[in-house]
């Protein structure tokens, strides 16, 4: 797992500054387009071209079973995970649709899931990459060995590499599928952040406050049979978070060493999100950040990567989807920055605005 190591891509400063210069030139008094404006410039500098554009757009959902679910965390049964990603394959489920609507690729990456997926044939935007049916119970012991950890980094890192080889992407969203993976994103925010659990507990597919406090307990009984430091990202992934969470962690770090803007969704991805940023602090300056999910340890782990999300819509369905309904919002702001006129353009005296 050398490529761990490899530094992240730097911002173009110099693109930054010509996008921001731009700005100040258009018909509009400045700032006037708020986030907009601001989306732009990052963009260009992620990019290093003062035109950005996010097209074309890949969506990477990654699926995996959790040994956790067993303790009763999920207000679904395990089953549903394979169901689920049946019903991505075959355009059903709320990110298919989105990813049609929005002209995105998508691709479901399967890291290991205790049912079959009954697609027959399975369709080319499935991978099946077969890690193991499922991860460990957490609160019992590890959650994956030492080798599936750098498994699941390494399909998350191939399935950026695909995205750009295949189709030259410009913009990866992640998302993620399996049932008792906001119990293994809330154990691993608690112990990257040293936060007790009741504070990053949530709901996930619908508990109850019982359930939720059930829940809670069991995470808390997990960290303290690992004691996990907070200074070791990939044993916190190692000892508690689920397959996909260590592929989006992966995703996250190859797209910063390949140089891909990455637009992260909700609580669980930004588990994954604070993982990479813990690996390779400067992955997170190639973050965008979607959507503040109502799962309530979204805004804690948001605030920890100083992350200013672009939609506040009480979502918290995960696969990507509140990440892919502000990709609109990123392709306004290209467009805007592209194709307004500047003042010298249209005629207007700017001293006038």
């Amino acid at each position: 797992m050398s490529w761990l190591s490899k530094p992240v891509r730097p911002l173009d400063e110099d693109a930054r500054h010509v996008a921001a210069r731009r700005q100040v030139g258009l018909t509009k008094p400045p700032g006037s387009l708020g986030r907009l404006e601001e989306i732009a410039i990052a963009l260009a500098a992620m990019q290093g071209e003062v035109y950005p554009t996010v097209d074309p757009v890949r969506i990477l959902v990654f699926a995996g079973d959790h040994g956790v679910a067993d303790a009763g965390v999920s207000a679904y049964p395990q089953s549903v995970t394979a169901q689920m990603v049946t019903n991505m394959a075959t355009g059903g489920a709320a990110i298919s649709v989105l990813a049609e609507a929005l002209a995105a690729d998508l691709e479901l990456i399967v890291l290991g899931t205790v049912g079959e997926i009954a697609c027959d044939p399975v369709p080319p935007s499935v991978r099946l990459v077969g890690v193991a049916p499922s991860t460990k119970d957490f609160s019992r012991e590890p959650a994956m060995s030492s080798a599936e950890l750098d498994a699941c980094l390494a399909a998350g890192r191939a399935a950026v590499e695909r995205a750009v080889n295949d189709r030259d992407c410009r913009l990866v969203i992640g998302g993620e599928m399996g049932i008792g993976n906001s119990t293994a994103a809330a154990a691993l925010a608690c112990a990257l952040l040293g936060r007790p659990a009741s504070e990053l507990t949530g709901p996930g597919t619908g508990l109850d406050a019982a359930g939720i406090a059930r829940k809670a307990a069991l995470i808390e009984r997990a960290l303290h049979l690992h004691r996990i430091a907070p200074d070791t990202p990939l044993e916190a992934l190692r000892r508690v978070a689920g397959f996909e969470i260590a592929a989006l962690t992966g995703a996250y770090l190859g797209a910063a060493q390949l140089g891909i803007p990455v637009l992260v969704d909700g609580f669980i991805a930004t588990s994954a999100a604070l993982a990479a940023t813990r690996i390779l602090s400067g992955a997170r300056d190639w973050m965008l950040f979607g959507h503040s999910s109502c799962e309530p340890g979204h805004a804690i782990l948001l605030a920890a990567l100083g992350a200013e999300p672009l939609l506040d819509l009480g979502l918290r369905l995960g696969e990507g989807s509140g990440a892919a309904s502000a990709l609109p919002l990123l392709r306004l702001a290209c467009a805007l920055h592209r194709e307004m006129a500047s003042f010298a353009e249209a005629g207007i005296d700017g001293a006038l605005l």
